[in-house]
């Protein structure tokens, strides 16, 4: 292992770092592939791009230095391909594997079979993944690093006189969740114990139907609490940092619609805290690279959700307010480098908004896939589009619906949720229904611009329009 300095190594080239990449296999397709093979070709990386038959067009292929076909349109045919996409490493020589996020990002089989065919895996350890990939384990692992948790089960409940035994020491209601997986799957709520029994059944086949894991554990429900998340950077030299917190409140059916940075509902004393509480707690851990830890806030507590091994699709409003390149930063500490700026040098500027546009009807989420015949990207000050659109572009049905996000930075909330406005107004994609006029809807709120808002408030806000 080379010498490294004591210091941030913002002028350490990846050429001398411990582990070579020079050319990064994107295991994954569209918007985030296309995110992952610009910072790699900031870095002097080139890039391999993956596709399924249904994607040979997709600008993720066309931007990357080289593309491989690993199999037909089916997720399960291509980009959850294992042996297809280490196959595709091995015929163009790329030395390191990003995953990106989705598909194969949290799986530790992928992780640890990239290492033992000689691949830099950007992203934590195998381990890591794992541990917290199971809701379970992670909450106990949370616990043991200092992380305040949820109230409910000790692990997976695996009767129903034990669910009820759980439910009357933390009250009712409850939320009966799956061990693995996310995305909403294998969740249900139990107002009281007449429901409990069928929350705990249907969740666990929910939960083995989605993730092959039936397990189920409980927790209290919260009533009309925050989603917070605090993103966090380690390397393997023993530095940890945060760079504070997003609001990712906005959501339906567990899906996450629009976040913001910072939140505003923390006090500046409150994101300090639990910044600082997250970044020891994943020191303790032993965490390297990226990550996120999520949290419930609700009467000004934190209450850990999950941990996040990979990057997360809202991370540009926290690149926003940091001038941090998080996936650039990924890639250095998969090298063996540490990171390029310690906590003291973090600094917090402005607000930051990021709106996920969606090929599906903005009220009823219909998808909506087919041929883009026109596509226009808003521009300007504080505005960034992160896409693989273009005109002529033909939307797969076999993906999730999401085809762009639009990111605004500004000095402050009010400036940036008028700049998100009138970003907005000038992105056209024709040819596809879209959400657009969802986020105007809610721009439009007056529990939005005042920030008052909860993970309910979205749903509760849009079965109210069908009421009137």
């Amino acid at each position: 292992m080379i010498d490294l300095p004591n210091q941030p190594a913002s002028t350490l080239p990846l050429a001398d770092a411990p582990r070579k990449i020079s050319k990064i296999l994107i295991a994954n397709r569209g918007e985030v592939s296309l995110r992952v093979s610009r910072a790699a070709h900031d870095l002097g990386i080139k890039t391999v791009a993956i596709h399924s038959t249904a994607d040979a067009d997709s600008m993720h292929v066309r931007m990357a230095d080289e593309a491989v076909c690993v199999g037909g349109p089916a997720g399960a045919d291509s980009y959850l391909n294992i042996p297809s996409i280490l196959s595709a490493a091995q015929i163009t020589g790329a030395d390191a594997v990003h995953p990106g996020y989705g598909f194969l990002s949290e799986n530790s089989q992928f992780a640890d079979l990239c290492e033992q065919h000689g691949l830099v895996w950007i992203g934590p350890k195998a381990s890591m993944i794992d541990m917290m990939g199971d809701k379970v384990r992670a909450k106990q692992a949370a616990k043991e690093a200092g992380i305040p948790c949820v109230p409910g089960s000790d692990g997976a409940v695996t009767s129903i006189e034990e669910g009820l035994e759980v439910g009357k020491k933390v009250g009712y209601p409850v939320l009966v969740k799956a061990a693995s997986g996310g995305g909403g799957r294998g969740m249900k709520v139990a107002e009281s114990e007449a429901e409990l029994e069928s929350a705990l059944s249907m969740a666990a086949a929910e939960a083995k139907a989605a993730f092959g894991d039936d397990s189920v554990y409980i927790e209290k429900y919260l009533g009309a609490p925050k989603h917070i998340e605090i993103q966090v950077a380690a390397d393997e030299h023993g530095n940890v940092i945060h760079l504070g917190e997003r609001d990712c409140s906005l959501q339906r059916r567990h899906q996450k619609v629009l976040e913001e940075a910072p939140s505003p509902a923390l006090s500046l004393e409150q994101r300090m805290e639990i910044g600082e509480l997250t970044r020891k707690a994943v020191g303790n851990l032993g965490y390297t690279s990226v990550g996120t830890v999520e949290y419930l806030y609700e009467n000004g507590e934190f209450f850990f959700i999950e941990m996040n091994t990979r990057i997360q699709v809202e991370h540009p409003v926290t690149e926003a307010i940091t001038g941090v390149d998080l996936v650039a930063e990924q890639i250095r500490i998969a090298a063996g480098l540490p990171l390029t700026k310690l906590q003291d040098q973090i600094e917090f500027k402005g607000h930051a908004m990021e709106a996920r546009i969606n090929a599906e009807h903005p009220f009823t989420f219909l998808p909506s896939p087919g041929l883009v015949t026109s596509y226009h990207a808003p521009g300007g000050a504080g505005v960034r589009v992160d896409s693989h659109l273009y005109s002529g572009y033909r939307i797969p049905p076999y993906y999730d619906s999401m085809i762009a996000k639009v990111i605004v930075h500004a000095e402050d909330r009010e400036a940036c949720s008028r700049r998100l406005a009138r970003a907005l107004h000038e992105l056209v994609v024709s040819g596809v229904t879209s959400n657009i006029e969802l986020h105007q809807f809610i721009l439009n709120q007056t529990a939005f611009q005042v920030g008052d808002y909860g993970i309910h408030w979205l749903e509760e806000r849009l079965a109210g329009l069908e009421e009137e």
